[in-house]
Protein backbone atom coordinates (compact mmCIF):
# COMPACT_ATOMS: atom_id res chain seq x y z
CA UNK A 1 0.00 0.00 0.00
CA UNK A 2 3.03 2.31 -0.17
CA UNK A 3 1.86 3.59 -3.57
CA UNK A 4 -0.87 5.48 -1.73
CA UNK A 5 1.79 7.77 -0.24
CA UNK A 6 2.21 9.33 -3.68
CA UNK A 7 -1.52 10.11 -3.76
CA UNK A 8 -1.52 12.15 -0.54
CA UNK A 9 -1.58 15.48 -2.43
CA UNK A 10 -4.69 14.26 -4.26
CA UNK A 11 -6.37 13.33 -0.96
CA UNK A 12 -5.60 16.78 0.44
CA UNK A 13 -7.01 18.38 -2.72
CA UNK A 14 -10.25 16.38 -2.52
CA UNK A 15 -10.77 17.24 1.15
CA UNK A 16 -9.93 20.92 0.59
CA UNK A 17 -12.33 21.29 -2.36
CA UNK A 18 -15.09 19.39 -0.54
CA UNK A 19 -14.74 21.48 2.61
CA UNK A 20 -14.66 24.64 0.51
CA UNK A 21 -17.80 23.65 -1.38
CA UNK A 22 -19.64 22.92 1.87
CA UNK A 23 -18.65 26.33 3.24
CA UNK A 24 -19.63 28.15 0.02
CA UNK A 25 -23.04 26.44 0.15
CA UNK A 26 -23.52 27.44 3.79
CA UNK A 27 -22.40 31.01 3.20
CA UNK A 28 -24.21 31.56 -0.12
CA UNK A 29 -27.70 31.51 1.36
CA UNK A 30 -26.62 33.92 4.08
CA UNK A 31 -24.73 36.37 1.86
CA UNK A 32 -27.25 36.41 -1.01
CA UNK A 33 -30.53 35.99 0.79
CA UNK A 34 -30.59 36.42 4.50
CA UNK A 35 -27.68 38.53 5.67
CA UNK A 36 -29.70 40.79 7.95
CA UNK A 37 -31.69 37.88 9.33
CA UNK A 38 -28.51 35.95 10.06
CA UNK A 39 -26.96 39.01 11.73
CA UNK A 40 -30.09 39.25 13.88
CA UNK A 41 -29.79 35.57 14.80
CA UNK A 42 -26.15 36.04 15.79
CA UNK A 43 -27.18 39.03 17.91
CA UNK A 44 -29.84 36.89 19.64
CA UNK A 45 -27.07 34.52 20.74
CA UNK A 46 -25.51 37.27 22.84
CA UNK A 47 -22.81 38.10 20.31
CA UNK A 48 -22.43 41.44 18.51
CA UNK A 49 -24.82 41.46 15.53
CA UNK A 50 -22.09 42.54 13.10
CA UNK A 51 -20.33 39.22 13.66
CA UNK A 52 -23.15 37.71 11.59
CA UNK A 53 -21.82 39.60 8.57
CA UNK A 54 -18.27 38.49 9.35
CA UNK A 55 -19.35 34.86 9.74
CA UNK A 56 -21.40 34.81 6.53
CA UNK A 57 -18.56 36.24 4.46
CA UNK A 58 -16.02 34.00 6.22
CA UNK A 59 -18.07 30.99 5.12
CA UNK A 60 -18.60 32.15 1.54
CA UNK A 61 -15.27 33.80 0.71
CA UNK A 62 -13.29 31.42 2.92
CA UNK A 63 -14.90 28.50 1.12
CA UNK A 64 -13.92 29.95 -2.26
CA UNK A 65 -10.37 30.46 -1.03
CA UNK A 66 -10.26 26.83 0.12
CA UNK A 67 -11.55 25.52 -3.20
CA UNK A 68 -8.77 27.27 -5.09
CA UNK A 69 -6.12 26.93 -2.39
CA UNK A 70 -5.56 30.67 -1.99
CA UNK A 71 -4.42 31.85 1.47
CA UNK A 72 -5.54 28.44 2.62
CA UNK A 73 -4.24 28.63 6.17
CA UNK A 74 -5.95 31.97 6.86
CA UNK A 75 -9.22 30.87 5.26
CA UNK A 76 -9.15 27.63 7.23
CA UNK A 77 -8.39 29.48 10.47
CA UNK A 78 -11.41 31.77 10.06
CA UNK A 79 -13.64 28.79 9.28
CA UNK A 80 -12.27 26.84 12.24
CA UNK A 81 -12.89 29.74 14.64
CA UNK A 82 -16.38 30.26 13.26
CA UNK A 83 -17.26 26.59 13.70
CA UNK A 84 -15.90 26.60 17.26
CA UNK A 85 -18.16 29.57 18.04
CA UNK A 86 -21.07 27.70 16.44
CA UNK A 87 -20.29 24.71 18.66
CA UNK A 88 -20.15 26.92 21.72
CA UNK A 89 -23.23 29.05 21.06
CA UNK A 90 -25.57 26.83 19.05
CA UNK A 91 -24.68 23.14 18.92
CA UNK A 92 -23.35 23.03 22.48
CA UNK A 93 -26.86 23.56 23.78
CA UNK A 94 -28.18 20.41 22.10
CA UNK A 95 -27.00 16.87 21.90
CA UNK A 96 -24.20 15.40 19.82
CA UNK A 97 -26.83 14.09 17.37
CA UNK A 98 -30.24 15.56 16.67
CA UNK A 99 -31.82 18.88 15.65
CA UNK A 100 -29.01 21.21 16.74
CA UNK A 101 -26.30 18.60 16.69
CA UNK A 102 -22.61 19.19 17.19
CA UNK A 103 -21.22 16.61 14.79
CA UNK A 104 -21.20 18.73 11.60
CA UNK A 105 -19.57 21.88 13.05
CA UNK A 106 -17.09 19.66 14.90
CA UNK A 107 -16.16 17.83 11.69
CA UNK A 108 -15.84 21.11 9.74
CA UNK A 109 -13.70 22.69 12.49
CA UNK A 110 -11.45 19.62 12.59
CA UNK A 111 -11.03 19.50 8.81
CA UNK A 112 -10.31 23.24 8.75
CA UNK A 113 -7.71 22.77 11.50
CA UNK A 114 -5.95 20.23 9.28
CA UNK A 115 -5.51 22.93 6.62
CA UNK A 116 -4.28 25.41 9.22
CA UNK A 117 -1.44 22.99 9.96
CA UNK A 118 -0.81 21.55 6.48
CA UNK A 119 -1.73 24.43 4.19
CA UNK A 120 -3.28 23.91 0.77
CA UNK A 121 -0.95 21.16 -0.37
CA UNK A 122 1.00 20.75 -3.59
CA UNK A 123 -2.10 21.17 -5.77
CA UNK A 124 -3.05 24.72 -4.79
CA UNK A 125 -2.45 28.30 -5.83
CA UNK A 126 -0.58 28.76 -2.54
CA UNK A 127 2.01 26.23 -3.71
CA UNK A 128 2.50 28.12 -6.96
CA UNK A 129 2.48 31.63 -5.48
CA UNK A 130 4.45 31.24 -2.28
CA UNK A 131 6.83 28.34 -2.69
CA UNK A 132 8.28 29.56 -5.98
CA UNK A 133 9.47 32.80 -4.37
CA UNK A 134 10.91 31.02 -1.35
CA UNK A 135 13.46 28.97 -3.30
CA UNK A 136 17.06 30.07 -2.78
CA UNK A 137 18.93 31.32 -5.83
CA UNK A 138 21.49 28.95 -7.33
CA UNK A 139 25.13 29.73 -6.77
CA UNK A 140 26.65 31.00 -10.01
CA UNK A 141 30.25 31.13 -8.90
Amino acid sequence: MRFLDRLQPLGLLVLRVTLGAIMVAHGYSKVFGGLQGFAGFVGSLGLPWWLGYVAAFAEFVGGLFLIFGILTRWAALTICVEMLVALWKVAGKGSFMGQSSAHLPLLIATAALLFVFFGGGRVSFDAVLFRAGARPAKNRA
